[in-house]
């Protein structure tokens, strides 16, 4: 384990994450949503080909035992990407990150009534702060006055609340997919149902763009791939519980790019909102390990001397 590389590796996986976001998000002031969830996935597809030759798991990594269940994988994930990006056409990015961490609610949720997980009521109790901080961010948005910037806000509220359910829906799923099915093989089989069945979008709308339009759709499909390749990675390095604080570091790239490059100022129940879902994840996060802590050392303190 190398927890140092583990945590740059999962720091430059949000980073690329946070510029596909700005490429995807500069590129719908000309294309669709459906046109741009194309461009992320298929120019992502060459960037995991070339990771698995170089691996040497072209065949062995995209082995499946559930080709159905990459499908319907693909599909949710898909339609959470086409909302996302919807919700970046009509929102601040950094407004779209911070409501975006209501998927763990959504996936605690399913985890107890799906998996049957049990939960802790600290947990519980911390996504409700965050679930606080979500909402401070989501009321100024709601169209309690008339006009169409207004109702353009809270459509774009309303994608993100979808692609988030989706996001948290998809994680479930692929806790279920991870005991036959190799990482590589659910990355490369979404990229590819996501690339497909976005094509079905075509008759909705599709535009030829211009040259730097065309830049900004393969740079977010780059990007994304980069970004994926890395965030899978930095496990191998680190355990899920030191990377999982990081997680937070995407508000500030959301708030650096808005700002200098599209000119999107925080406002202060944003930044508010947001400081209380940092510090409902982070002591979420400080809970858990102390715990792992503790249940350590109570098996160490059971193992007869020797």
């Amino acid at each position: 384990m190398s927890p140092v590389r583990g945590i740059l590796l999962k720091v430059s996986a949000l980073a690329f994450f946070m510029v596909m976001a700005g490429f995807a998000k500069a590129a719908m002031a000309v294309v669709p949503a459906g046109q741009t969830v194309f461009f992320r996935a298929f120019f992502s597809l060459p960037i995991v080909v070339i990771w698995l030759l170089m691996r040497g798991e072209m065949l062995s990594g995209l082995r499946t035992q559930r080709p159905f269940m990459h499908v319907s994988r693909g599909l949710l994930g898909g339609t959470a990407m086409g909302c996302n990006f919807l919700a970046l056409s009509l929102l601040p990015l950094p407004e779209v990150t911070v409501i975006g961490f209501i998927t763990p609610f959504v996936t605690l949720f399913l985890a107890v009534v799906v998996l049957g997980e049990k939960v802790r009521l600290f947990r519980w109790s911390m996504l409700g702060l965050g679930l606080i901080g979500v909402s401070i961010v989501i009321w100024p948005r709601l169209a309690f006055e008339s006009g169409a910037a207004s109702e353009a806000a809270m459509w774009g509220v309303v994608f993100v609340l979808i692609s988030s359910t989706l996001r948290g829906v998809v994680q479930i799923h692929i806790r279920r997919m991870v005991q036959t099915e190799n990482s590589a093989a659910i990355a490369f089989y979404f990229l590819t149902t996501v690339s497909v069945v976005s094509l079905l979008t075509i008759p909705f709308g599709w535009v030829w763009p211009d040259r730097m339009t065309l830049m900004f759709l393969i740079g977010a499909g780059v990007s994304g791939g980069f970004g994926q390749l890395m965030i899978t990675s930095s496990f191998k390095y680190a355990e899920a519980s030191a990377l999982a604080p990081f997680d937070y570091v995407t508000i500030l790239f959301s708030m650096a790019i808005g700002y200098y490059w599209f000119g999107e100022v925080s406002t202060g129940s944003m930044l508010l909102g947001a400081a209380l879902v940092v510090l409902s994840g982070v002591l979420i996060i400080w809970r858990e390990r102390q715990l792992g802590v503790g249940s350590r050392a109570d098996k160490n303190s059971q193992v007869p001397p020797s």
